[in-house]
């Protein structure tokens, strides 16, 4: 009887079968609860407020009532929201082209060690500080003809009306945010040029390679996932500028600057058609999620670091 239960004891012992009795390791599901009913609350419930709103007729203090498609089909054959649209998309095609090289140069070159760089960093990272009020007021009394910048310094050429011109308005607006956001995208690509291992370009520099061949064949294919990062938030951002040109110009001169979330917020607001803002709203909605997806999809992202390498 003892021999058995020494036997017995000296077993190894069982290993649970795969997927049972296995200790469940990592955060519960229930923790992302509260975060996905804070979403659920401040987010979807609005958003479907606001496509329910998009079939009715509301002027923001009475009753509102049902009008089916109408206010979407007067959205789509009114050629003030195509407008809307043309400036929207001018706006986005233009910021990309400006912020990504200026983004990624300068995020490459203060991501090096150096004082001189760490004090560059500083002064290139203000604008992030200040508000899009603050910014679009400060630029509008620099570029007021009559007492602005060409006062100051006496240049004729910063003498004419940067604002009140419908040719130049919207590429002033487009310089504003550049100016603003540049600095948030080059901390982005600061980031990921940090984590690109140094032995890469010790191993370029072995072969001879010079520093615009180390860019272009090592730097920029390790910067894919933060381009395409980068990208993606500038992209749908530009659909969202509002309080910056709603200051700076209003839309104006005339409808120049009138892009689509300030076609939204005018025609709800100051026209009193609240159907029609919320069908733009679901618009600007659909664009940001498609664009979003395109790019994840065009992208072909997958998992992993950007240290796999090109």
């Amino acid at each position: 009887m003892s021999t058995v239960l020494e036997q017995r004891d000296r077993a190894p012992a069982r290993t649970p079968a795969p997927g049972r009795g296995r200790l469940r390791t990592g955060p519960s599901p229930l923790m992302a609860v509260p975060a996905l009913a804070f979403f659920a609350v401040f987010a979807i419930v609005p958003l479907g407020g606001v496509a329910v709103l998009s079939f009715m007729e509301w002027d923001g203090i009475g009753d509102p009532s049902w009008t089916g498609l109408a206010n979407w089909a007067a959205a789509l054959s009114d050629p003030a929201t195509y407008h809307a649209i043309w400036l929207s998309v001018q706006v986005m095609v233009v910021s990309w082209l400006v912020q990504t090289p200026i983004s990624l140069l300068l995020g490459v070159l203060i991501a090096g060690r150096g004082r001189y760089r760490a004090v560059l960093g500083v002064l290139y990272f203000l604008p992030m500080l200040l508000s899009a009020a603050a910014i679009a007021i400060a630029f509008k009394a620099l570029l007021d003809p009559n007492f602005g910048a060409s006062r100051a310094f006496g240049l004729d050429f910063l003498s004419q009306d940067w604002l009140g011109s419908p040719t130049l308005a919207l590429y002033v607006v487009i310089f504003v945010i550049a100016w603003q956001f540049v600095p948030f995208h080059t901390l982005l690509y600061q980031g990921g040029v940090r984590q690109i291992p140094k032995s890469l370009y010790e191993a370029a520099e072995l072969d001879g390679a010079g520093r615009v061949r180390q860019f272009f064949h090592i730097t920029l294919p390790q910067l894919r996932y933060t381009i395409i990062t980068s990208s993606t938030m500038m992209l749908v951002g530009s659909l969202t500028y509002f309080d910056l040109v709603f200051v700076l110009t209003g839309g104006g001169p005339g409808d120049a600057t009138r892009m689509l979330p300030l076609d939204m917020y005018l025609s709800g607001f100051s026209g009193n058609d609240m159907g029609r803002a919320s069908t733009l709203a679901v618009l600007l909605v659909v664009a940001g999620l498609a664009l979003a997806l395109g790019l994840s999809k065009l992208s072909s992202f997958r998992r992993g670091s950007q240290l796999e390498g090109a």
